[in-house]
C-alpha cells in the first residue's frame, strides 16, 4: 500500500506542470477573417509596407514643411481615417498619379498637396460616412529625387521636397570627405555636366562656377 501511495505522489508533480502549461497557452485566434462591412478589403491590405514612420524633412537637413509638398506619381503616402479601418492603411501614387479607396474608387493624388488632398478625401467620404476625419501623410518621396555618390558621409539617394541647391545637398549629405574635391564638384544632368566650386562659393568668389545652383529632378552629385 505504501508502495502505491509513493507511486501516486512522485507522478503528482508531472500532473502539475502538465496542467500549467496548458493554462499558459495563449487561446486560439478567433478573430474574424471575413470581409470588412463595405465589401471591400480595408485599404492597408495591398498597399506598400513602410517600416518607418511619416516623412520628416528635418531628417536629410531640408527643414521643410511637408505640407507644402506637391505629391507626385509613386509617392507612398498614408491615409487614416479616425475609427473607420477599411479606410486606413499605406497606399501608393499610381503612374497615372490616382489612388484607389473602398467606396470613393479613384482618386486624383498627384499635384495636390497632402493637406488639399486630405480636404478632396473628406469630401468625397462624406457621401458615405458620418463627419469623416481624415488625415494624409507623405510617407516615402519616389517621384522628386536627386542623388549624392563619391566623398560625402551620407551619399545615396535624396528626396527633392522643396527647391535644393547643391550646397544645402552637400551638407545634408554630411559634408565632404578627407580628401574630397571641394573645388570641382559634378552634377550629372542628363547629357549635361554641371560643375560647382564649394571652396569659391564659400569665399565668396565670383565665376561661373561658384553659382549655387537649384537641383532638379533625378541629378546625381558626384564629389571626387
Amino acid at each position: 500500500m505504501a508502495g502505491k501511495r509513493l507511486a501516486v505522489l512522485s507522478v503528482l508533480p508531472f500532473l502539475f506542470a502538465a496542467v500549467t502549461m496548458a493554462q499558459g497557452q495563449a487561446p486560439p485566434n478567433r478573430g474574424g477573417g471575413g470581409p470588412s462591412p463595405t465589401g471591400q478589403a480595408p485599404l492597408s491590405a495591398d498597399a506598400p509596407k513602410a517600416t518607418a514612420g511619416p516623412l520628416d524633412a528635418n531628417d536629410y537637413g531640408l527643414g521643410v514643411d511637408l505640407h507644402t509638398y506637391v505629391i507626385g506619381p509613386m509617392d507612398v503616402l498614408a491615409v487614416r481615417v479616425f475609427r473607420e479601418n477599411d479606410f486606413t492603411g499605406q497606399v501608393q501614387v499610381r503612374s497615372d498619379g490616382m489612388i484607389t479607396l473602398p467606396l470613393i474608387n479613384d482618386v486624383q493624388a498627384a499635384g495636390l498637396t497632402p493637406d488639399r488632398l486630405r480636404v478632396q478625401l473628406t469630401e468625397a467620404l462624406g457621401g458615405f460616412l458620418q463627419k469623416p476625419e481624415v488625415t494624409v501623410q507623405v510617407m516615402q518621396v519616389n517621384s522628386r529625387r536627386y542623388t549624392i555618390t563619391g566623398l560625402v558621409f551620407r551619399p545615396g539617394p535624396y528626396p527633392l521636397i522643396t527647391a535644393t541647391h547643391v550646397f544645402d545637398a552637400i551638407n545634408a549629405a554630411g559634408g565632404f570627405q578627407e580628401f574630397a574635391k571641394k573645388s570641382d564638384v559634378m552634377v550629372i544632368r542628363g547629357s549635361q555636366r554641371l560643375h560647382f566650386n564649394y571652396d569659391d562659393y564659400v569665399k565668396g568668389r565670383k565665376g561661373k562656377t561658384s553659382d549655387n545652383f537649384l537641383l532638379e529632378n533625378g541629378d546625381t552629385i558626384y564629389v571626387k
